[in-house]
């Protein structure tokens, strides 16, 4: 049996496509769905079917356009209740795709319908699971998105459930079977996925921590609860557009390619309450913007960092980037909901310096230089990295202010004194000085390279984490 994995490193989401006979199926499909239809275009066949895992949280899903376009039929699992057409499927009910058969098993825990879907080839062998948020390569779901929409769907009693859907559902199926799951390492949906985004269910029943046989019920709820940090704020507004609907990706993108000149950007920036994002390399960006800009490069988790900066999806944005990049900016915030571009600086931002208008900057020094003045004069370092990471190994007497919890960080900052930025590589601290300086913070200074060229200088006294022996 052929399971194709369509794997979008930038948001570390996996959707899957499977054909047989001239019949197709898609798996959690992302918001974009052009490349799906003509992949089924190439076996010459149709898209019959588009199984849905859950509500997803951290994307929106192409589930609807999929239907208008490709006249596919929309299948969720047990307890689902979308607010438009859609089949919601009966535990154990058997799919046909061409002479393959997709057998429903509810497993609620990460959500309540979550459901993992058993794939049987045409001759009645099970193959593999498309395990949605239920069970990662390394990891399980988090417990508690559901609850950032349903208050008294606590993380305790989903975790129960996951406990009761691993044990009694998933564990028990062959070894054999390859786990098809939606996320690989770098979502937001588990704590500790693998680089690896397939494996065999009988690996994962000796290596995943979740799925060890001697946890009991309570001792597994309080490990898969241990450790959770916050969900981006957009998670919960992205379940409730998957649950009820949204604008067509056509319509989005109609409205985000209109191109703008310099004057007309300006009008429009004015006369909005839209968020310009520039989305240029933090190295090019530094040296000249738009005043009042944040910096969120594209070449990165931009949209992962765009829902966590930008509280809501309904934000107005404009956006600048490099020539030929708009339509990928404008569809990577589709992805997640941000579908109010009102449109992009037309030759990028070498038009509005060729229209006079003013311009903005940020210092940003090598690590040679940081040495320099810090054998002067002593440095403030601001490390802006999560605090998992400063806590693994940081500067000594560094000040840890998160990018991720940035309303928190910034009240660390004093305004009348300087302060030497960094995160791991320079990304994020590019991201971070300039939403502060749109705030009128104008005392940061970018430190290149980040903290793995501050170490490599071996000048700075690095502080590790030295585990308990309690916990040895």
């Amino acid at each position: 049996m052929k399971v194709e994995q369509i794997y979008t490193g930038c948001i570390a989401h996996a959707a899957y496509y499977i054909e047989n006979n001239g019949e197709a199926a898609i798996f959690d499909p992302l918001r974009e769905v052009k490349p799906y239809i003509d992949r089924a275009k190439k076996d010459n066949a149709r898209i019959k079917y588009v199984f849905e895992t859950h509500f997803h949280a951290d994307f929106v899903s192409g589930h609807l356009d999929l239907m208008k376009n490709a006249g596919a039929e929309i299948v969720f699992g047990p307890t689902a209740k979308p607010a438009y057409k859609a089949i919601t499927s009966e535990d154990n009910q058997v799919f046909k795709v061409g002479n393959y058969s997709v057998k429903v098993i509810h497993t609620p825990g990460h959500t309540m319908e979550s459901t993992t879907y058993l794939l049987i080839d045409e001759k009645g062998k099970e193959h593999g699971i498309i395990s949605g948020d239920t069970l990662f390569i390394g990891d399980v779901g988090r417990p508690d998105l559901a609850q950032h929409v349903i208050a008294d769907l606590t993380e305790e009693k989903l975790a129960g459930y996951l406990f009761d859907s691993l044990r009694n559902r998933i564990m028990p199926l062959s070894d054999d079977l390859i786990v098809y799951p939606n996320h690989g390492a770098g979502s937001a949906c588990g704590k500790n996925m693998s680089k690896e985004t397939t494996d065999t269910l009988g690996h994962q029943k000796q290596v995943n921590y979740a799925l060890n046989p001697k946890l009991t019920k309570e001792q597994f709820i309080k490990e898969i609860l241990t450790g959770l940090v916050p969900p981006p704020g957009y998670f919960p507004q992205n379940v409730l557009l998957n649950i009820k609907g949204y604008e067509s990706i056509d319509q989005v993108m109609a409205r985000g390619k209109k191109a703008l000149t310099a004057i007309e950007f300006e009008v429009v920036a004015n006369e909005t309450d839209a968020l310009i994002i520039d989305t240029r390399n933090a190295q090019v960006f530094n040296k000249g913007f738009i005043p009042n800009c944040i910096n969120i490069c594209i070449d990165g988790s931009f949209a992962t960092w765009v829902g966590t900066l930008i509280p809501s999806v309904k934000q107005e944005l404009l956006i600048v980037a490099d020539d030929g990049r708009e339509e990928e900016v404008i569809t990577r915030l589709a992805r997640v909901g941000y579908d109010n571009v009102l449109g992009f600086l037309k030759g990028g931002f070498k038009a509005w310096q060729d229209a006079a208008k003013e311009t903005d900057e940020i210092k940003s020094i090598s690590v040679d230089e940081l040495v320099s003045i810090n054998e002067k004069s002593p440095v403030i370092i601001l490390d802006v990295r999560k605090a998992s990471e400063y806590n693994s190994e940081h500067v000594k007497d560094a000040i840890n202010a998160p990018l991720d919890i940035i309303n928190d960080s910034m009240v660390k900052i004093d305004k009348n004194k300087t302060y030497y930025v960094h995160c791991l590589s320079g990304y994020r601290s590019m991201v971070f000085i300039s939403i502060l300086q749109a705030r009128g913070f104008r005392n940061l200074i970018n430190v290149a390279g980040g903290f793995n060229a501050i170490k490599d200088t071996k000048k700075f006294k690095v502080t590790e984490y030295v585990c308990p022996t309690s916990q040895l």
